[in-house]
């Protein structure tokens, strides 16, 4: 998702035994903690300007944040690792512990996690520049190197230690399972016993990587770190905070986006007891009380007058009218390879085709949530922060502090697929607001019904593609146009920079970037003016891109008298890791061999965030015409899988998201105002829905890439194909209960 904020930058694959250079920038040091104990916190800045933390310790009274530190081994023998990204349920915690335990040689049973605190010239994302933030499917890409030195130079610091309290040569000593040993005098430590010694040791000027060939547990099944205090119900998430005197905050928004706040009457929610407080803020009226049920009564009797002049009224197939309009003439160019035109003009044979994507919701199962506490001159936020330098930016605005004033304390959240990144750090902004309304008086807790995240906008845009190809007499392709019409998430934006000339990367990535040999290619856009707020939703741009291409290349096969895994291969002779998923998912789902009675395969293949899969689909038809997806072979390249378990669960949510969105989802709107509103009408992918899913990763040495989005984009062209097979009908509009074919 967030990949996009700024030019990413793929880490390369360290070469086998690399040396890298490390200088300190401040030495590391030791403090007694009435919490954890005396310790060893690392911290230290890179050669070449990366600075990765300096060194800090817990003060005994806040010892789950640590400032400006990734790694810090207790007396205890715990090995905490400081994460920068937020854990939202996509095994963050877990995958970057590996890389620090890989490097450091530790047990994986002593491994912790927590969040770091916001503070972006430590902790900023490596991808994005000078922000601090999770998304774009980069947690593991842009710390793989970053993590294992840290694990390497702690390792480094710890053999040091122990070679000068054995007084032996720190060659000959050895690290296995978080034990320091020395072979010849039989001599062994803990990392906990020797963390104070290698707190007062001056930092090596280099470390040597591992050679990956040499991994232990990078690249195998670990369990993962958050699971056993979530099975026990001790996972903190924003809901579970409560701090005393907190209040609970809910706001009254307006029904159309884009109307304003004209007047309101609060006597009747101020006479509803356990409400203290209706104030107006920037996002509508707010309702302050002692618990959520009394704001919500209180809100529910609130008497608002909006001003709806400047609101968008137009209904969703008004909107979806406006776009087919536009597409009948060219838009701004996104790609331009030959002349497809009069390529098309010459072609054998062509083919057209239109496809519609609804507004989509994200629906994270923890709607947004947060709570604030202001102090004299300082302001504290816990919530599932994911861009923590825009939350943290956005609140010091609001209350005209500096941002170092603010702390963010970062909590676990349950799911976002980009909903709780918002450039406008909406969530936080708005509970800021409300604290300050009230004079700073109380924290307060603001919370997001489901009703509300359903209507609240953000959503995915609605698009409207116009495809058109030709192939000549032999069946190849020789010409595509591609057009694409909708929405900016950017635009409007601290973001608008990936805007270039004129074209939203966010609205064609996918389409621009198609694999596919084509010597004539042509994809435009044309970016529309709708009030409807939009954001990025999993796997950003590829949720539509992909539908519409891999759905539009099976007609072409079919077309060209093709199979439509040799019609793609044929055409990806230029990208082999393309190539390679669709053989492997192909050959592991039996294609070309006839499935079971009753039963049509599809496949699609898509690169999203460097990362390339394609899955096969196989679907049954019911007598009254519903579909069941029945089994989905996924095959993944991401490079070095870091913890395997981790990409196969991600490829299983990823393909269980997108289906539901492609067999239910639609945002819609009438005059306006958003018609769904809950589960009921926006249904969630339910679990008799969820199909048998086989993960097949691919044994690679490149670096290792992003897993969290890139399972979505290909299982809806995949399901399309599959239902074309089996019914004979081509699906162009989302969702497929449109079409009768969702029982749901």
């Amino acid at each position: 998702m967030l990949a996009h904020i700024l030019d990413s930058k793929n880490p390369q694959m360290l070469r086998p035994a690399a040396a890298v250079p490390l200088t300190a920038s401040r030495r590391l040091f030791l403090k007694a903690s009435a919490a954890a104990g005396a310790g060893l916190v690392i911290g230290f800045t890179f050669a070449g300007g990366n600075k990765m933390a300096a060194a800090a310790t817990p003060a005994a009274d806040d010892a789950v944040f640590v400032p400006n530190a990734f790694v810090r081994v207790a007396p205890d023998n715990t090995v905490t690792v400081l994460m920068k990204h937020l854990e939202m349920g996509q095994g963050t915690f877990t995958g970057l512990a590996a890389l620090v335990a890989e490097e450091l040689d530790a047990d994986w049973a002593q491994m912790r996690a927590e969040h770091a605190p916001a503070d972006a010239s430590l902790y900023n994302n490596l991808s994005w520049g000078p922000v601090q933030g999770t998304g774009g499917s980069s947690s593991v890409a842009n710390s793989y190197e970053q993590l294992r030195r840290a694990g390497a130079m702690s390792r480094a610091l710890l053999v040091q230690a122990a070679a000068e309290t054995w007084g032996v040569p720190a060659g000959e000593v050895t690290v296995e399972k978080g034990l320091v040993s020395h072979a010849a005098s039989g001599r062994q430590a803990s990392f906990g016993e020797l963390a104070e010694k290698a707190a007062t040791l001056q930092p090596p000027a280099e470390v040597t990587l591992k050679d990956p060939k040499d991994f232990t547990l990078v690249g195998t099944r670990l369990p993962r770190l958050d699971s056993p205090a979530k099975a026990r119900g001790q996972a903190r998430y924003t809901l579970d905070m409560t701090l005393p005197g907190m209040l609970t905050v809910l706001i009254a928004r307006p029904p159309l986006f884009g109307a304003t706040l004209k007047s309101f009457d609060d006597s009747e929610a101020l006479a509803v007891k356990g409400v203290t407080d209706v104030v107006a803020v920037p996002a509508g009226v707010a309702v302050v009380a002692k618990g959520f049920w009394a704001a919500k009564q209180g809100r529910d009797v609130l008497k608002i007058e909006w001003d709806e002049s400047t609101g968008e009224t137009r209904g969703s197939d008004q909107i979806m009218a406006e776009y087919k309009k536009l597409a009948e003439q060219p838009g701004d160019i996104a790609r331009q390879d030959g002349d497809a035109a009069s390529a098309m003009a010459g072609a054998a044979k062509v083919l057209e085709a239109d496809y519609e994507f609804p507004y989509l919701a994200h629906a994270p199962m923890e709607p947004l949530d947060c709570v604030v506490q202001l102090g004299d001159g300082t302001c504290d936020i816990w919530a599932g922060s994911q861009i923590q330098t825009v939350d943290q930016g956005a609140a010091a605005a609001i209350l005209g502090l500096q941002p170092q004033q603010v702390r963010i304390h970062t909590m676990l959240a349950g799911g976002s697929f980009g909903r709780r990144a918002t450039p406008q750090a909406d969530m936080v902004s708005e509970a800021v607001s409300v604290a300050k309304a009230i004079g700073g008086r109380a924290p307060v807790r603001l919370v997001w019904t489901r009703e509300d995240d359903i209507q609240g906008g953000r959503y995915r845009p609605m698009y409207f593609h116009r495809l058109k190809a030709g192939l000549d007499a032999e069946g190849k392709l020789v010409a595509w146009q591609h057009r694409i019409v909708g929405q900016s998430i950017v635009s409007g934006t601290p973001f608008e920079g990936l805007i270039k000339n004129g074209i939203d990367q966010t609205s064609v990535e996918g389409a621009n970037t198609l694999p596919y040999h084509v010597p004539n290619m042509t994809v435009d856009l044309h970016t529309t003016d709708v009030k409807v707020p939009v954001l990025w939703w999993r796997a950003v741009g590829s949720t539509h891109t992909a539908y519409s291409t891999e759905a539009f290349i099976d007609e072409l096969a079919e077309a060209a008298g093709k199979d439509p895994v040799e019609f793609r291969l044929a055409m990806l002779q230029d990208h082999p890791r393309h190539a390679g998923v669709l053989k492997l998912a192909a050959e592991k789902a039996g294609w070309g061999t006839e499935p079971q009675a009753g039963r049509a395969r599809g496949i699609a293949v898509h690169e999203s965030f460097n990362t390339f899969v394609a899955e096969v689909a196989e679907i049954s038809v019911a007598e009254d015409g519903t579909i069941t997806v029945e089994k989905v072979v996924c095959a993944v390249d991401c490079g070095l899988a870091v913890t395997p378990d981790q990409v196969q669960a991600q490829m299983e949510g990823g393909i269980g998201y997108g289906l539901g969105a492609v067999l239910h989802n639609a945002v819609t709107l009438t005059d306006g105002r958003v018609d769904q509103s809950n589960f009921h009408d926006y249904l969630p992918l339910r679990i008799d829905e969820m199909p048998q899913v086989e993960v097949h990763i691919v044994s690679s040495g490149e670096a290792p890439t992003g897993v969290g989005e890139p399972g979505v984009p290909p299982i809806g062209p995949a399901v399309a194909n599959a239902v074309y097979k089996a019914t004979g009908r081509r699906i162009r509009a989302l969702p497929f209960a449109l079409h009768g074919l969702s029982a749901a």
